[in-house]
């Protein structure tokens, strides 16, 4: 085991070598945890007259490999109304009522007046 005042004077390059070194010998434990972790599980399923495979294939309602359709893009709706004193302002007749919709109301205009013709 290195001790922490032996970290201090090692250089940088020895520093890097050992932490290399750490991290492979990290990977190496998990890799033999794991191992033995499914030598175990394995042994136990066993007991039980199963096999891995079937435990996990239980264990997993859904399969793992299922795609999902996407959904279609929404198109816009066509305006329905059109303002006559501008044809470029329009509205499709959903939504909160545009201004110029509401003054043309108030002014005594009617909807079917300002409808757009198919």
């Amino acid at each position: 085991m290195i001790d922490k005042s032996e970290l201090k004077t090692m250089s940088r390059k020895e520093l890097e070598k050992l932490l290399n070194d750490v991290q492979k010998a990290l990977a190496s434990a998990i890799a033999k945890d794991h191992r033995e972790a499914k030598k175990a599980a394995s042994k136990a399923a066993a007991e039980f007259g199963f096999s891995l495979g079937e435990i996990a294939e239980l264990a997993s309602p859904v399969p793992a490999k299922t795609k999902r359709k996407a959904k279609a893009a929404k198109k816009p709706s066509k305006p329905v109304f059109s303002n006559p004193s501008d044809k470029t302002q329009t509205w499709t007749g959903k939504g909160r009522q545009p201004n110029w919709y509401r003054e043309q109301i108030a002014a005594g205009t009617t909807p079917e007046t300002m409808r757009i013709a198919d």
